[in-house]
């Protein structure tokens, strides 16, 4: 008989931590699982599923306009946000209920409330302490706000799913995916839209190609960037409006104020002051290839080790950690060639590296890259462009990265991704017949390289 009272205690049911529980169990390994939030983590409530709805709802303005173009007249359009909002509540609840119905069918003991640890086998929550053979954090991540006069009148990409009235001015702190998606869902639904930036470019770390051609597409419909400057203080007016102050002395009157300035890993009242696992400057759990931290009997995976912060990444480590722990299998992640998708408009795909990654590791590249205006846009009178882009080692003729700003970017890019995993060359793309009249297939009729 085991002398602890689990085999397996996970603090976090988002993505990584309800995968793991729920293979573990499957397994017949006694599981226990807290969570003290919501069930299915950031990705589920406060994330991908929601954020995707709201993007979904605001293309509907664009697609009204470019339905005249088509023959259609569908009148004046009207949004109602209350109705967005409730709407994406209920889905979100019958998701947690899915995700509460998974974990207790599998075998788990669900433990609603925050897990600490004591030791490095005991967990308590609610005043009540548990044993395990083995811990695992999967708390993830939280956004994160720097400190700055009147922080208290902003809100996160938490808050953002419930607000009580829609703004008519908007302003978006920040240059990554979250700012530039919340960008878009903001001006689609009606707001005038402020992304401010203290770099010179949107979305550091994606080609330079596709940067620039997404913010200027997103100029198009009328989102206004301000590169180079930080907000110094924001106070509230009598009116209830916000007034930024500028690092560069300039102001601006707002509704609402998002800040989209990064997220950091979820360790704050983990108990990790009693352990010594160590950490990373900002907080991030540090693990090995098996997913171990400093203390053999604890494990975390997922964005609370702030390796690649993404839902599909958490699930296969969760798989990998259950294989290590339970089957005797490799625990390995193949972290190469994990695609993404930015879902701004136009949509974002990429998988592999960019034109400035394979000249700064040395490789001799061709650059094949078409721009275009897709078939769907001409009618409509929609000045919506499409940028496809192609990175080939000249040596070895193999496609090192593919990028995409256009409709169903992320859609593609998956495909794309599965070729490139496949170790496909340039010459396995031109030998491919294309799907006509698509845009992807541009991806297999692109001949000459723009530049090498």
């Amino acid at each position: 008989m085991s002398a602890y009272d689990y085999d397996l205690f996970v603090i976090g049911a988002g993505s990584g931590g309800v995968r793991t529980a729920r293979m573990a169990a499957a397994k017949g390994v006694k599981v226990a699982i807290t969570e003290d939030r919501y069930l299915g983590g950031t990705c589920v409530n406060v994330g991908c599923v929601p954020k995707k709805l709201f993007v979904y709802a605001s293309k509907y303005a664009e697609d009204f306009h470019d339905a005249a173009g088509y023959g259609w007249s569908v009148g004046t359009p009207n949004f109602d946000w209350a109705t967005l909002r409730d709407r994406k509540n209920s889905e979100i609840e019958r998701l947690n209920g899915i995700y509460r119905n998974m974990l207790v069918n599998s075998g788990c003991d669900l433990i609603d409330g925050r897990g600490r640890l004591v030791d490095e086998h005991t967990v308590e929550v609610g005043g009540k302490q548990y044993t395990a053979e083995r811990i695992l954090l999967a708390t993830g991540g939280w956004p994160f706000i720097p400190e700055f006069p009147g922080k208290e009148h902003v809100i996160s990409s938490n808050e953002v799913f419930y607000l009580e009235t829609f703004p008519k001015r908007a302003v978006v702190v920040g240059g990554g995916y979250i700012a530039v998606e919340f960008a878009g869902i903001f001006q689609g639904l009606g707001a005038s839209t402020t992304v401010v930036n203290r770099g010179d470019m949107i979305l550091r770390g994606f080609d330079d190609d596709i940067r620039r051609f997404a913010a200027e597409e997103m100029a198009k419909k009328g989102i206004e960037f301000r590169y180079g400057i930080t907000v110094k203080e924001i106070t509230k007016l009598d009116s209830g409006e916000l007034k930024l102050n500028y690092s560069d002395g300039s102001e601006q009157v707002a509704d609402c104020v998002l800040y989209a300035t990064g997220r950091v890993p979820h360790v704050v009242d983990l108990g990790l002051e009693n352990v010594e696992v160590k950490q990373q400057n900002n907080g991030a759990i540090i693990v090995n290839d098996s997913f171990q931290t400093s203390v053999p009997s604890i494990y975390a995976l997922g964005d609370v080790t702030d390796k690649v912060q993404l839902t599909p990444v958490a699930l296969a480590e969760g798989m990998a950690l259950v294989r290590h722990l339970y089957e005797a299998g490799n625990p390995a992640v193949d972290y190469d060639l994990i695609p993404t998708a930015v879902f701004c408009q136009p949509n974002i795909g990429t998988v592999g590296i960019t034109e400035e990654q394979a000249r700064e590791r040395g490789f001799d590249v061709d650059i094949y890259r078409s721009d275009f205006r897709a078939m769907k846009n001409t009618l409509a009178d929609n000045p919506e462009r499409t940028l496809m882009k192609m990175i080939v080692d000249k040596k070895t003729d193999k496609v090192l990265g593919i990028h995409m700003a256009g409709a169903d970017a992320g859609e593609i890019i998956q495909g794309m991704a599965v070729a490139l995993k496949a170790g496909a060359t340039k010459a396995v793309f031109d030998s491919t017949i294309g799907i006509h009249p698509t845009s992807a297939e541009e991806f297999v009729t692109m001949r000459e390289p723009v530049k090498s």
